[in-house]
């Protein structure tokens, strides 16, 4: 069969092909065939969706088919979490059952089974390969962050990176820090101005959990200029980035930022300085440029300003957020957009002409296509979605922005500026 068949599971968990049926997906108010299907990519992840029956296609007589049993069992709907540097097209289809509980803030992709492999519809929106899972070695990072727990044992920020994010959350950045490689995480802030629906941070009440702690100190700036100029002295196209997913919003510490990278700008010109950014506080990130920032990632679920104030609740405006693209693009920072991919939203037309505005006027360097980590339930009926307004598909919409903005580059990750010692020995890039 040359089109993928529908995977379910059981009430144990265990993945099941449905020959009989073929898979579906969601891309708008209803289910389709997906389309632009590719093998699951190594370091992807295949979950249940409890309370949420599988939907597939008898092709027989072309009837969409809900799933309660099958084999004369009770069996629930399955998806993918996709690898990093993959964007998603469809999410999965399911009908959703009465009292189903809210999902796990992770992003859910349809998968299907074809040939004897998993598939999903997907698009490897970066070729960078610095967090592909067959890059990390697992005794190497252990070994890795043992020396740097070793060498820094009174810089409270380089414990937390390895005992927190690399060896409790698996963080990719901090298991490349351990590996001495590319990009590090400089978590920073307790604090947001903002309470996004979809906060892996932070969640109040018990209807759904966070996905990770938030940093529960301030690191001072000699604590980040210390790490950063050593990984800056040795790893291979080295990024230090502030504004992570295990803490607030970065610029609530902007005189710490700043006075972080002085410290590191009067050491060495070499390595990128970049930031992760909600890009409220333009006056904040104003200083932040001025101690010597090159990046600058701002992030958006939509550029439409009802939709962005409904999942983010800011305490400022979203013309803020403009304003902070405007002046970064003014100062000559290099300035990346973290565009949260929703399939069915994000490329609708009203969304897509709301986009070209921004990238028309304070304009772009970069798009990053990620995906939205977020219940797609709960994210419709939370921002009051019309998921049956017209719509590109995100393939489409990507091919429309490259014909009408071919200046604007696509991926997945910050990108490294070229700031590398060219008088330095090369590290060792070995991994495996």
């Amino acid at each position: 069969m040359d089109i993928p068949r529908l995977l379910i599971a059981n009430l144990s968990g265990e993945i099941i092909d449905c020959p009989e049926l073929a898979w579906q997906g969601v891309a708008g108010p209803d289910f389709s065939l997906p389309e632009n299907w590719i093998p699951l990519p190594p370091g992807s992840e295949i979950f249940t969706l409890p309370g949420r029956l599988p939907v597939g296609l008898d092709e027989t007589n072309g009837e969409v088919t809900v799933l309660e049993n099958y084999c004369d069992e009770p069996v629930q709907a399955v998806a993918a979490f996709i690898a990093p540097g993959y964007t998603s097209l469809m999410r999965p289809a399911f009908e959703r059952t009465p009292g189903a509980p809210i999902l796990p803030l992770y992003c859910y992709t349809a998968v299907g089974w074809l040939n004897d492999q998993f598939v999903v519809p997907a698009v490897r929106i970066d070729k960078d390969k610095r967090q592909d899972c067959k890059t990390f070695n697992e005794k190497k990072i252990l070994q890795g962050a043992a020396r740097i727990k070793k060498v820094y044992k009174n810089n409270r920020l380089a414990q937390h990176l390895m005992d927190n994010c690399c060896l409790t959350y698996r963080c990719p950045a901090a298991r490349n820090y351990a590996l001495g490689r590319w990009e590090m995480p400089l978590p920073t802030s307790r604090a947001c101005n903002s309470h996004c629906l979809g906060c892996i941070s932070f969640q109040p009440g018990d209807h759904v959990c966070a996905s990770q702690n938030r940093i529960a100190f301030t690191p001072t700036a000699e604590e980040i200029a210390q790490l950063v100029l050593d990984h800056f002295a040795s790893a291979e196209k080295p990024i230090a980035s502030f504004g992570q997913g295990c803490e607030g919003e970065p610029l609530t510490e902007y005189k710490v930022i700043s006075e972080s990278i002085k410290i590191i700008r009067e050491r060495t010109p070499y390595g990128t300085i970049n930031l992760n950014t909600n890009g409220g506080m333009t006056k904040a990130l104003e200083k932040v440029i001025d101690a010597g920032l090159d990046s600058v990632r701002i992030s958006l679920n939509s550029a439409r300003p009802e939709y962005y104030e409904a999942y983010c609740h800011p305490a400022f405006a979203f013309d803020d957020v403009m304003a902070s693209i405007k002046l970064a693009r003014e100062r000559g920072v290099f300035v990346s957009l973290n565009y949260f991919v929703f399939p069915g939203f994000t490329d609708q037309l009203k969304e897509y002409e709301a986009l070209k505005k921004i990238l028309a006027g304070p304009g772009v360097d970069l798009i990053q296509w990620r995906n939205l980590n977020i219940d797609p339930d709960w994210y419709i009926e939370t921002l009051n979605i019309k998921t049956d307004e017209p719509a590109l598909g995100v393939l489409n919409l990507m091919k429309t922005i490259r014909e009408e903005f071919p200046s604007v580059h696509f991926g997945y990750y910050n990108p490294f500026l070229g700031q590398e010692d060219p008088g330095r020995a090369k590290p060792k890039t070995k991994t495996k």
